[in-house]
C-alpha cells in the first residue's frame, strides 16, 4: 500500500487520505465581473500534466488537516508533502512556482 507523509501526524496508509486536486489555484477577486467562459476556466480548466504536479491533499482519516504535495501522475511517487502557507521545500519551488511537469 502507498504510504504517504501528513506534515501534522508523519507518514499513514493512502486510504487515509483524500486528494483535493491541483494546487495553488487563486480565486479571482473580481469574480462578479467575469464572463461565463472566465468563471468556467476558473472552476473546471486544469494542468493534468503528465510528470510533478502540484496538489493540494486531506489526511481526511486522520488530523482532517490541508496540505500541499509534490506527487508524480505516472508513478504516484510523493516527492515531497509540506504544510499551506509554508514555503515550498526549495528543491521543487522551481516546479510549483512554474507550473512545469518534470
Amino acid at each position: 500500500m502507498l504510504q504517504i507523509n501528513c506534515p501534522f501526524c508523519g507518514t499513514r496508509a493512502e486510504i487515509e487520505f483524500t486528494c483535493g486536486g491541483e494546487g495553488g489555484i487563486v480565486r479571482p477577486l473580481n469574480s462578479e465581473a467575469m464572463s461565463d467562459a472566465e468563471w468556467g476556466d476558473y472552476v473546471f480548466m486544469r494542468k493534468n500534466p503528465k510528470g510533478l504536479q502540484h496538489e493540494q491533499w486531506r489526511h481526511s482519516s486522520g488530523c482532517g488537516r490541508w496540505f500541499n504535495a509534490l506527487r508524480h501522475t505516472v508513478s504516484y511517487r510523493f516527492e515531497a508533502t509540506w504544510k499551506i502557507g509554508e514555503p515550498v521545500p526549495a528543491e521543487f519551488a522551481a516546479v510549483v512556482n512554474e507550473g512545469a511537469a518534470v
